[in-house]
């Protein structure tokens, strides 16, 4: 019976897990600090704003991701979107603290970060994201 109720607290603390992390994938988050350049990204920075999307190649979920920002960014001529290999830019990767794909960073006319999102981000969270910067 001991094993049933610890096998039972240990299934529901799991779900629970889950649940909360499903929530949180693909929601914007507001951050500061992390400065990425035009060099670093081998493209120019947009006039309003850069979004730079971290994916894999077999990354499915990074192709999704990918199609929302592309389609959005097309509605905003002073937006810049980059996408950015994981695999090949570990250097980068590894500053800008990517623990998984996609990752998407918001950077404002200067390079600064302002927000990211840690999977497929929702188009109308980007749209928002982008009118208020």
């Amino acid at each position: 019976m001991k094993n049933l109720l610890l096998l039972l607290s240990v299934f529901s603390s799991l779900v629970v897990l889950g649940y909360w992390q499903k929530s949180r994938h693909g929601k914007l988050k507001k951050v500061d600090g992390l400065t990425i350049s035009a060099v670093e990204l081998n493209q120019k920075l947009g006039k309003k704003a850069t979004i730079v999307q971290f994916s894999t190649t077999f990354c499915s979920e990074c192709r999704t991701a990918k199609a929302i920002v592309k389609d959005v960014v097309k509605e905003f001529k002073d937006i810049t979107y980059v996408e950015v290999d994981a695999e090949s830019n570990l250097d980068l990767v590894r500053r800008s603290d990517i623990r998984s794909t996609p990752t998407t960073i918001f950077l404002n006319s200067e390079g600064f970060e302002i927000a990211r999102a840690k999977g497929a981000p929702k188009r109308d969270q980007l749209i928002k994201a982008i009118k208020a910067i």
